[in-house]
């Protein structure tokens, strides 16, 4: 997104419609921009100090928070039910969705790290011990509807 702007070729702000003087400009959408020219319709923030990534729609370059609260979906926890905003952080299995602190193991409440086995089973989240033993001793047994 940040460029470097070639000497004596100066190209103009789709913000502003000026030229871009600053040794760095942005690209965005396929157009560039200043720096300050390139920012988010609701929040203001400038958009190349928040990261790489923008979203549009409507007309409207957003920052990501933004994008998701106007037109992200919310949701309950699988694990505690309550509401999920749709701009927070989630953890995903399956259909299931969960708060970054709900997903943990539901019997042992043991929290899951990066790389971390966990299995779905009844639609409960499981870490590998507990599934283990659930399977040697028949507690996950298929249950007829």
């Amino acid at each position: 997104m940040l460029s470097v702007q070639p000497k004596g070729k100066q190209k103009g702000c789709a913000g502003c419609n000026r030229k871009i003087k600053d040794r760095y400009l942005l690209k965005a959408l396929d157009k560039y921009w200043h720096e300050d020219c390139l920012k988010c319709a609701c929040c203001d923030c400038r958009l190349g100090e928040v990261g790489s990534t923008l979203y549009t729609k409507a007309n409207l370059i957003l920052c990501r928070r933004d994008y998701l609260r106007l037109f992200g979906t919310t949701g309950n926890c699988a694990a505690c039910s309550k509401l999920i905003p749709a701009f927070e952080m989630v953890m995903r299995a399956r259909d299931n969705v969960y708060h970054l602190d709900c997903f943990a193991c539901q019997l042992c409440n043991q929290r899951f790290c990066v790389g971390d086995k966990f299995f779905l089973k009844n639609n409960m989240i499981l870490c590998q011990m507990d599934y283990e033993e659930g399977q040697l001793n028949g507690s996950f047994e298929t249950q007829v509807q």
